[in-house]
């Protein structure tokens, strides 16, 4: 009701949460809980400031635009709008009907193509300076006049460059329907590789967003307790399946105003080899592996991306299992070691703890990636995957970087997956990943 005092979010507090968004249950933005504040209060961490985390996200990407003198750079993948703006809606629906777009110019103006209904979802970030609509020029909704509503897009790009970037026609794009790319080009745009503007940007994260991923972090971690509990206390009873465990992540998660979980990586016994086997109705048997990768986005948007082995069981686990997972713990610890500023990729690529030979034929996809809104660059083969000048950069501080191990014996039974996640920093490193190794399964129990 108008006049009517916001309803707060935690009555203890003023106007402000400590991550500088109003105290308002009834709010639009989308953020943590009351139970996520009070566990980070707990833990004794500091909070990102929000707005300053949204100024410091808008200076890189104009910045990396004037150093390529770019004219604009215009964004539909919903993780690079979330980077740029801060702002969301229905991400994942988004993903695959592209019916929101940003435009930042070199000048710094901001431009939001929101669905016609909600242009409230936007309006809390000041950054954003204009809303616009109809950047939908997909099938599902378009239509036989897709191209002409792609025309009509085009068209609104054009206005704002002209306004805000003068002659430069250099236009960087992340993703685009071919409509909409043929419409820019026919407009006289120079159409260029977004993707590489932001994934280089988006690498080195600002204090804030180093804040925002502890305290998602610490909600994951929060999250995967509750389903280790779940497992060892059900799977032993019987009648629990693989999917019942999975549904413990996810409800950690929301509770904690996280937001989604990217893939279904969890899987038991004979299924996690050969591993990404998605989790299904398996009942998971008693004396078992239990093995997950989170890739979960959380608090703030970010993603933690970690991955553990479990051993549910009073009976001890194999031999074979257990020096397998050592030999799992020996390849993070030695990689996470070599990670610091400077180091290049190519030396990370074809240096380090090698794979027994068993392993190599089922290993992973890579030894390292960035992560941040989602997995990110900078990407880390094993050797037998370089592409020359397709890794030439080295690594920097303010990165972050998740360091995987899969151990998976070829025509085995079960494979060994861990994976966690490294902030470098000026000194070197430091392992943002704080849940503990299956005691069992390194053969300390």
């Amino acid at each position: 009701m108008p006049g009517r005092p916001p309803r707060k979010i935690d009555p203890g507090r003023g106007a402000r949460m400590a991550d500088g968004t109003p105290n308002d249950a009834d709010r639009v933005e989308i953020g943590p809980t009351r139970l996520a504040f009070r566990e980070w209060e707990a833990a004794g961490l500091a909070l990102p400031d929000l707005p300053r985390m949204r100024e410091y996200r808008w200076r890189r990407l104009t910045a990396a635009l004037a150093a390529q003198d770019i004219g604009g750079l215009l964004l539909f993948d919903p993780l690079n709008i979330r980077y740029a703006t801060d702002t969301t809606n229905m991400q994942l629906w988004n993903s695959h009907n592209p019916f929101r777009a940003v435009l930042l110019c070199a000048d710094g103006h901001m431009v939001v193509w929101e669905y016609r209904q909600a242009p409230f979802l936007v309006t809390f970030n000041p950054l954003v300076r204009e809303i616009r609509h109809g950047a939908s020029f997909f099938y599902n909704v378009c239509g036989d006049r897709t191209a002409q509503d792609a025309t009509a897009f085009a068209g609104q790009v054009g206005e704002v460059m002209a306004a805000h970037a003068g002659r430069n026609r250099r236009l960087a794009v992340d993703k685009i329907m071919v409509h909409g790319l043929r419409a820019l080009e026919r407009a006289g745009f120079q159409v260029l590789e977004g993707e590489a503007v932001t994934e280089r940007v988006r690498a080195i994260k600002g204090p804030d967003e180093i804040a925002a991923m502890r305290c998602a972090h610490h909600a994951c971690e929060a999250a995967v307790a509750g389903m280790e509990a779940f497992a060892r206390a059900e799977v032993p009873k019987g009648g629990v399946s693989e999917d019942a465990i999975w549904a413990e992540l996810h409800a950690g998660n929301i509770r904690r105003g996280g937001e989604w979980i990217e893939t279904r990586l969890l899987a038991s016994g004979p299924r996690t080899n050969p591993w990404f086997q998605e989790c299904g109705p398996r009942i998971v048997q008693d004396n078992e592996i239990v093995a997950f990768d989170t890739d979960l986005i959380g608090c703030y948007g970010i993603c933690i991306d970690i991955s553990r082995s479990w051993w549910i069981g009073r009976r001890p686990p194999p031999e074979a299992m257990v020096s397998a997972f050592r030999h799992a713990l020996d390849h993070i610890d030695s990689h996470k070691a070599r990670l610091r500023p400077g180091v290049g990729i190519r030396e990370l690529t074809f240096g380090g703890h090698e794979l027994s030979p068993a392993f190599r034929r089922q290993k992973y996809s890579c030894k390292m990636h960035g992560v941040g809104l989602c997995d990110e660059w900078p990407f880390v083969p094993y050797p037998d995957g370089w592409a020359e000048g397709a890794f030439d950069a080295v690594i920097e501080a303010g990165m972050v970087i998740c360091v995987e191990a899969l151990v998976s014996p070829e025509g085995g039974d079960f494979s060994i997956k861990l994976e966690d996640q490294v902030l470098v920093t000026a000194a070197g490193s430091e392992t943002l990943t704080r849940y503990p190794f299956d005691a069992a399964l390194a053969g300390q129990a």
